[in-house]
């Protein structure tokens, strides 16, 4: 494998480093981007009880801050609860608007690589196709070493499209994620919004 990298020059090597980066952040965002930790499970039923309950409380508020992204959009809303139902959505749409930002954090930069690999890769591949041709040692009159010099410039593209589609698969995946994510928290705060309103319970 060194001897292939090695052998396709200079441009493999950002390739590589963009390769390297592709899978950290792919990592990255699977650990932070799941449902139960974006979207926790019956945080809307306990925060409603609670506050049915108790009411608007400096613990609870910390408490969501702390618990979750939909945690974070409901304290914004609460700490509007005396508010018109107009304000509050308000807050929680400005709360949202910021969650929703850090979910898509690093998805520009996976975005990025998944669609310059295939042209770095194909950069590469000119760079050894010109050193082919360019080079004055007669390897165009050898057909056969002429094939694996060839074959050689043609690894840098390869190896583009390797990296850009697992790349662009993760970048369309964390994204439908994210937007889904958004949509269900916008309808949970809705939800909690008509509970502190009284018009849900």
């Amino acid at each position: 494998m060194f001897a292939i990298i090695q052998a396709a020059g200079w441009p493999i090597w950002f390739l590589l480093a963009a390769s390297v980066i592709a899978v950290a952040l792919i990592i990255e965002r699977s650990i932070v981007l799941r449902r139960a930790r974006v979207v926790p499970a019956g945080l809307l039923q306990s925060t409603a009880a609670e506050y049915l309950r108790a009411g608007v409380t400096d613990d609870l508020l910390k408490r969501l801050d702390a618990h979750s992204p939909l945690g974070k959009v409901f304290a914004a809303g609460l700490r509007n609860d005396k508010s018109s139902r107009e304000i509050m959505k308000e807050a929680i749409e400005e709360a949202g608007r910021g969650v929703a930002h850090d979910l898509e954090r690093y998805l520009t930069g996976l975005g990025t690589i998944a669609t310059t690999s295939p042209l770095m890769g194909l950069f590469g591949t000119i760079v050894g196709m010109i050193e082919i041709f360019g080079a004055g040692t007669g390897t165009g009159h050898n057909p056969q070493q002429l094939a694996h010099g060839i074959s050689i410039a043609l690894y840098n593209t390869g190896f583009g499209l390797l990296i850009a589609i697992p790349a662009l698969i993760c970048y369309r995946y964390f994204r439908s994620f994210v937007d889904s994510c958004v949509i269900e928290m916008e309808l949970q705060a809705l939800k909690l919004v008509e509970v502190v309103h009284g018009e849900r319970k």
